[in-house]
This record gives C-alpha cells, structure tokens and sequence, in this order.
C-alpha cells in the first residue's frame, strides 16, 4: 500500500570513518602498545533501542518503536516554505522532508498488559513492521497482551493487529475501539467518497477489525475504558481519534496519539495539519485544546509521532508551543 505523496526514502545516513593509529610508548625500549586491537565484528543492522520503559503511579509503560515515515511539505496543510524551511534549518534538518516515528505503548498495570495501538505490520512500506522487534525487546509476547486500545483505525495505528493472512496477532486480547471511528470506517458512502489511494484504508481497517469480532469492544464519550484509563475524545484527525489518560497512585499520563504529527513544525504552528486529516479544521482546534491544557497542567503525555520514545512535556510560547522531552525513563 502506498501514501500518497508520502516519501519513503532511502536517505542515505552520512558517516564518517575515524582512522586511529596505534598509540605506543616506551619504558627502557619496550613498546607498551606495539599495534592496534584487531576486533572486528559483523554489523548489527538493526536498531537496539525500541523499547523504553516509564514508572507512571504504580502502571509501567513502554513506548514501542514501530519504526518511521518521511513526510514531504507537499502533505502539510497550511505550509509556508519560508517558516518550514527556517524550523529545518533550526532543527539542522538536511532536505525538505521530516522523519517522523511511528509509537505504540504498553500498560502494565500489575494486573492486565494493554497497548495502545498495534503498529503497521507490512503496510506501508520497509520502514515500518518492526513491532516484534520492540516486543522482543520488552520481553512481552504476543499472547500475553489482554486487551488492544485503539487511538483511531488508521494503518499505522491498527493494520499490525493482523498477520499477512489475516490472523490475528494477538490472540487473547480484546480489541477496544472508539464507535465513531469505526462507524466510519466501515461506512460505505465514506469509502465510495473516499480518494482511489485511500481506499485500502478502510479495506485494511475493517480487516483488522472484523479478526477480533468475537472479543471486540466498542465505545463512546470520555469514559473509563478499564481500571486506570480513561478516554479522551480528539477529533478531526479521524471522526473518532482518541486519546487514552493513565492515572495511577497520584501521577497521570495522557497518550494523545495522532494530535501532532510533525514535532518540528506543530508545536509553533498548530494550525498546521498533515493531508492524512479527514477534518483539518477540527483537528486543528483539537490540537490547540489539548496543547493548551497540557501546558496549563504541566501534563506528562505520549504522542504516535513525538520522537522515540515520545513522551514529554510542552510549554506556552509567543502563539505556539515548546515541546520538552521526558527525564531519565525508569528510576532505578
């Protein structure tokens, strides 16, 4: 499945090569480093940090790296390249595009293993899939998860709760999705209305969601979804996007998913959005309430598409806002 207008790139990464000679000294004539240490290994090729672990109240949460996309201005609502180009150039971004990751999260509560969205699986390209990887990491298994919270039914959010044939990836869990977005998601008229490239978005999402029709849950309002977790309706993104707020022994943690997209840009222009918006004005009006309380209340919140691991804090500035990254993960 391809993103319209959505680069995946293979950028090649600059490296450099540091050449070290051998450092020798001598005592009397003898040589204390006469040559230099001969051990090669085979590249890893794979990244090692896709799992991070957080303390929230008594509730454990790991961000999961799922992996990353490259979005191109052509895909931003509201760009203006002069403004684009100077929070690059501030960001020392080569190029016009933004690589943005794609995170899901893991809630142990001590009594249930819940996550919060399940990835991509093969849908949208080499860069993305790598769930399994991050699980590997954490030491969770598949079968282990009790219950899959749903943000919003989009592919790199839901489309990794399947397997290449359909199976569902998690077979013990109970899939809880927001009723509107998935209202709309299996709505005919919106997939006939739809863009021919926006098509396999609501084929894919309701094959997802059909795997789990015997242990399916769907829901509405700003209600508590299990012990601990409540709902946060933000739409526009899509009819139903969905935030999920952790509060436990006296701390909160609010997973606000898809309310920014691209860090580099939103924090200072939050009226822009990103082409992937069903309702741009609304989202937009949905990010700046969310901003804006989060500010006010110096919230801890995890976002999809914040750099991994994704959690942080923002601040009021001027007329937009000032992300700050999260402290050391896990006190030990």
């Amino acid at each position: 499945m391809t993103i319209p207008s959505l680069s995946l790139s293979r950028r090649s990464l600059l490296g450099g090569v540091a050449g070290a000679g051998a450092l020798a000294a001598t005592a009397g004539g003898l040589s204390l480093l006469s040559s230099s240490a001969q051990a090669a290994a085979p590249l890893a090729g794979a990244p090692m940090a896709s799992a991070l672990r957080y303390k929230v109240g008594d509730f454990e949460v790991t961000a999961l790296l799922d992996g990353y996309l490259d979005i191109t201005p052509e895909v931003v609502v509201g760009y203006e390249e002069a403004e684009g180009k100077r929070l690059r150039d501030r960001a020392l971004i080569e190029g016009n595009a933004l690589r943005i990751p794609v995170n899901a999260f893991l809630i142990n509560t001590g009594e249930r293993l819940i996550l919060v969205d399940a990835g991509t699986a093969d849908a949208l390209g080499p860069t993305m899939g790598r769930l399994p990887l991050a699980f590997k990491e954490a030491g969770v298994s598949p079968d282990q998860i009790d219950a899959v919270l749903i943000t919003h039914m989009h592919p790199d959010h839901l489309f990794g709760a399947v397997d290449a044939d359909g199976n569902r990836v998690f077979p013990n869990a109970e899939l809880i999705l927001p009723e509107v977005d998935n209202a709309f998601w299996f709505d005919d008229a919106a997939m006939s209305g739809a863009p021919e490239q926006f098509k396999p978005f609501f084929v894919g999402a309701r094959r997802a969601a059909d795997a789990y029709k015997g242990s399916q849950t769907l829901f509405s309002g700003d209600k508590e979804i299990l012990p601990g977790i409540q709902a946060m309706a933000l739409p526009g993104h899509t009819p139903g996007h969905t935030g999920y707020v952790l509060d436990s022994n006296g701390e909160t943690l609010v997973i606000a998913a898809d309310v920014v997209h691209m860090a580099v840009y939103q924090f200072e222009n939050p009226d822009w959005g990103i082409g992937f918006d069903i309702d741009a004005k609304m989202a937009a009006a949905s990010r700046k309430r969310f901003l804006d309380q989060a500010a006010t209340e110096k919230l801890l919140f995890a976002g999809a598409h914040i750099p991994f691991p994704g959690m942080g804090r923002v601040v009021k500035e001027s007329d937009g806002y000032r992300f700050v990254a999260a402290g050391w993960p896990y006190a030990y």
